[in-house]
């Protein structure tokens, strides 16, 4: 049994001090992350792991949670940006680098103790327990129609929004967009998986079929079966 992680303490780290977690899998968008960095600021930490002899090569802290928040502090860059954030009450300062040429490249960091089983549980159940998450559809429209149609830095764009918030299609408007419903869309389907094997010799059996769609070839050797073919 591997003991759990060890809270050490936060502090602003160089990134250069950070390295990323080896073999992360998940593939965050880091241009979404970084709107939200600039616009909201860094809110919420790093979470890296303290590791002994580490070198230049091998920086002594691993990021375990938060990799994609680090891609998008580099993709920032150090230094004033040059675009300050536009919201509803005007221009405001950008809020990694505060538009100060001198800002360096840094992030905010808590540093656990770990050892390597826990380090990969955190890495894989911070990466997957929000995609196992699901929305209150309401209360997410809600909270969006606080946003006064500024969105900058919640992820979300206009469109998105246009689509929560558009009244489920009528009957009608189904019927117009794909048509009104065949008496066989109704009738239920079967799904068979075949070794190539089975499937040869079912090609073979009803080679003399009419059709050559499987349904076709299915009811022409039901109809073998029953001897009316």
């Amino acid at each position: 049994m591997t003991d759990p992680a060890r809270y050490l303490r936060t502090v602003t780290v160089p990134l250069a001090e950070l390295r990323h977690f080896p073999g992360n899998a998940k593939r965050g968008d880091v241009p979404t992350i970084l709107d939200s960095l600039r616009r909201n600021g860094q809110y919420r930490s790093l979470i890296a792991r303290q590791t002994e002899n580490g070198h230049a090569d091998d920086p002594p802290l691993t990021v375990l949670a938060g990799n994609h928040t680090m891609m998008a502090l580099e993709l920032h860059g150090p230094g004033d940006c040059g675009a300050p954030v536009k919201t509803a009450k005007g221009e405001r300062p950008c809020g990694v680098c505060g538009n100060n040429a001198a800002w360096e490249l840094t992030g905010r960091v808590e540093i656990v103790e770990c050892d390597d089983d826990t380090a990969r549980r955190i890495n894989l159940v911070d990466n997957r327990s929000a995609e196992k998450g699901s929305y209150d559809r309401d209360a997410l429209a809600e909270l969006l129609s606080y946003m006064d149609d500024d969105l900058s830095g919640t992820g979300y764009i206009p469109a998105d929004v246009e689509l929560l918030l558009a009244p489920p299609p009528s009957l009608e408007e189904l019927a117009d967009t794909y048509g009104d419903p065949e008496a066989d869309d109704f009738w239920p389907v079967i799904k068979l998986r075949l070794s190539p094997e089975e499937r040869d010799t079912f090609h073979g059996l009803t080679v003399d079929a009419p059709g050559k769609e499987d349904t076709d070839r299915f009811r022409y050797l039901m109809a073998l079966a029953r001897g009316d073919a």
